[in-house]
């Protein structure tokens, strides 16, 4: 490659590797706070910068909001309907299942007795 006849597809390549090798050298810095830190006796969590914190009043409009919203959502689980019933099952059906089931392990009796 000639700086001469450099085309728009070199130039490309060259910016993709050139923001690598900002990564990596992020990267590497990063690596190298935090192993100084270990060195040093110092917890890594002194190294890194902290986060902004929350004010007072932007905590109080959260929690409001919240409040409101589970204030909604319970008012909506009141107004269950009361005409549900459960599905209870007949006296016929029932008996059926029970004689079939009697005669199944009486089948499984005879055969054990065989």
């Amino acid at each position: 490659m000639n700086l001469i006849n450099i085309t728009s597809k070199d130039l490309a390549r060259i910016t993709k590797l050139l923001k690598k090798k900002e990564a990596l050298l992020e990267r590497v810095a990063k690596v190298d706070s935090k192993l100084s830190a270990f060195e040093s006796g110092k917890p890594a969590a002194a190294v890194v910068a902290k986060k902004g914190k929350m004010s007072a009043a932007g905590r109080a409009a959260i929690a409001a909001a919240q409040k409101a919203r589970w204030a909604k959502l319970k008012g909506k689980k009141a107004a269950k309907p009361a005409g549900m019933k459960k599905h209870k099952m007949s006296a016929a059906g029932r008996a059926a299942i029970v004689a079939a089931q009697k005669a199944r392990w009486a089948k499984i009796k005879a055969a054990k007795g065989k």
